[in-house]
């Protein structure tokens, strides 16, 4: 059973920075690939940013140059640190972990970014 607990988001003003955090438990085997995607009211779930297990990444164009995803295997933890935040980055963040195709999600954070 495979579990994803993600932290972090919160309220912040424009041009601030959070970090979101989300820590899988299970079995979790490689090759695989952790992200963050995220819904907004109304809208679709896009993806952000992942990261496979060799640390390869791949981000939406709204947020690169702002948004930095990283990793740490030992502890399966994936990381999202933002910058620069907009009040359209306002949604809920979910952590996604996919394994031999196989995708897992948390629960999701919120984000608010006012401005």
């Amino acid at each position: 059973q495979v579990q994803l607990v993600e932290s972090g988001g919160g309220l912040v003003q424009a041009g601030g920075s959070l970090r979101l955090s989300c820590a899988a438990s299970g079995s979790i085997f490689r090759p695989n690939f952790m992200g963050w995607y995220r819904q907004a009211p109304g809208k679709q779930r896009d993806l952000v940013a992942r990261i496979r297990s060799d640390s390869t990444t791949n981000y939406a164009d709204s947020v690169k140059g702002r948004f930095t995803i990283y990793r740490d295997n030992a502890k399966n933890t994936v990381y999202l640190q933002m910058n620069s935040l907009k009040p359209e980055d306002t949604a809920v963040y979910y952590c996604n972990l996919i394994v031999y195709s196989i995708d897992y999600w948390g629960k999701g954070t919120l984000v608010t970014v006012s401005s």
